[in-house]
């Protein structure tokens, strides 16, 4: 099964850089129309609040449909929409075209995951779905990187042209590669009360929080390299790759630890963050020292999604498609939220150091989250278990 994953991972690899290429370009494209760095900052909250808003009604209208033709006309929605970036000839017009090409984001993500998770054994899900999201991490080591010195050479509008011959290829890579799946018979009422289960609301909440801490700094990342740590754009876009590789090598860890233990490794994971949001304003003056923190940042951070994204799957059963999406949604939500709160720090007059301090906030939030939700799946189990023994007993 590893030439349909394959064609996921593409497919991945190139919404991924049409998401994150952004970050690398903001200054230039807060440049070109004459805008504020956090004004130009929309353009990623505009993004991910589509996806936010978007995915569940778009998977709820694909939901009938053969979830290989669904993701076909998802990748169209993708080529599109970064045609219309491409020419978009004011600020607000590129706007809408980010909102276009965020519609088929996360419906794509969580249709997608249940596609990866139906192709091989259930102790291997996670990850199946981290090789997936292989494709979404690269985009940070090859994609973004590539996108942003394409950018810087020939102008942003580049960068966004060269997504649409990826996009075919995608597409082209999920036509023949993927088998069909049709899509099992939706009932509303039901998968709404399987979402609206405590255990999926709380890994929602976590899917959020964990992109908030990301994205409000990350958002900013390239003025805070280029006007802290004082690095030329060129070696801003190294340190893009290094933060790739970490992400890369933070996905397929995060992949191994969902299938081992879920909880205890988002917990885990949640409290290295904290740690490492706290130190990064002392590494942040110095190349190498922000170098290596960005790696390390990376790593942790994205160790966290995998097993957040397989346990939305197992603990919303009866409704994987939706719970799924809206799995995305929350990620993306927590993006449009990271990057606002990062704004209105800067807004505020604080530093970019402050930013990194506001995520550590919210990571703190994210593991008193946690906390609860793996109390009550411990709870759940000494319920089921006492139940079958209760069964068990001799009358």
């Amino acid at each position: 099964m590893r030439k349909p994953l394959l064609a996921l991972a593409v497919s991945a690899f190139g919404i991924g850089t049409s998401e994150f290429i952004i970050m690398g370009l903001l200054p230039d494209l807060a440049r070109s129309f004459t805008v504020s760095i956090p004004k130009a900052g929309l353009l990623v909250s505009g993004y991910a609040l589509s996806v936010t808003v978007g995915s569940p009604i778009v998977a709820l209208a694909l939901s009938r449909m053969d979830r290989k033709h669904a993701l076909l006309i998802l990748m169209s929605v993708f080529i599109a929409g970064n045609v219309c970036c491409a020419l978009a000839p004011t600020y607000g017009l590129l706007l809408g075209a980010r909102v276009l090409t965020a519609l088929c984001h996360g419906a794509f993500f969580g249709i997608g995951s249940i596609v990866a998770s139906n192709l091989v054994p259930r102790a291997e899900r996670a990850q199946a779905i981290a090789l997936m999201f292989a494709g979404l991490t690269l985009a940070n080591v090859l994609g973004v990187p590539a996108g942003t010195a394409l950018g810087h050479a020939f102008g942003w509008r580049f960068a966004f042209w060269a997504l649409v011959p990826i996009g075919l290829l995608a597409a082209a890579g999920l036509l023949r590669l993927v088998p069909s799946q049709p899509a099992e018979a939706m009932h509303l009422k039901h998968e709404l009360h399987a979402v609206l289960r405590p255990q999926v609301q709380l890994v929602l909440a976590l899917s959020t929080l964990s992109s908030v801490s990301l994205f409000c700094v990350f958002t900013y990342i390239a003025p805070i390299l280029e006007s802290v740590t004082h690095l030329a754009p060129s070696a801003v876009t190294w340190v893009l790759v290094v933060f790739g590789v970490g992400i890369t090598l933070g996905n397929l860890l995060g992949g191994r630890l969902g299938d081992w233990k879920q909880m205890p490794s988002v917990l885990g994971g949640f409290v290295l963050l904290i740690a490492i949001f706290l130190l990064m304003p002392l590494t942040e003056h110095s190349m190498i020292p922000a170098t290596v923190m960005v790696f390390v940042w990376g790593l942790v951070q994205f160790a966290v999604g995998s097993p957040l994204q397989a346990r939305v799957v197992d603990q919303a059963k009866g409704a994987p498609n939706l719970a799924s999406t809206l799995n995305q949604g929350a990620f993306n939500l927590g993006n449009a939220s990271g990057a606002a709160l990062g704004g209105l720090v800067l807004t505020a007059g604080f530093s970019y150091a402050s930013l990194s301090i506001a995520s550590a906030i919210v990571a703190v939030v994210a593991v008193v989250i946690a906390l609860s939700a793996l109390w009550l799946e411990r709870r759940d189990e000494r319920r089921s278990l006492a139940l079958q023994e209760q069964e068990a007993s001799p009358a």
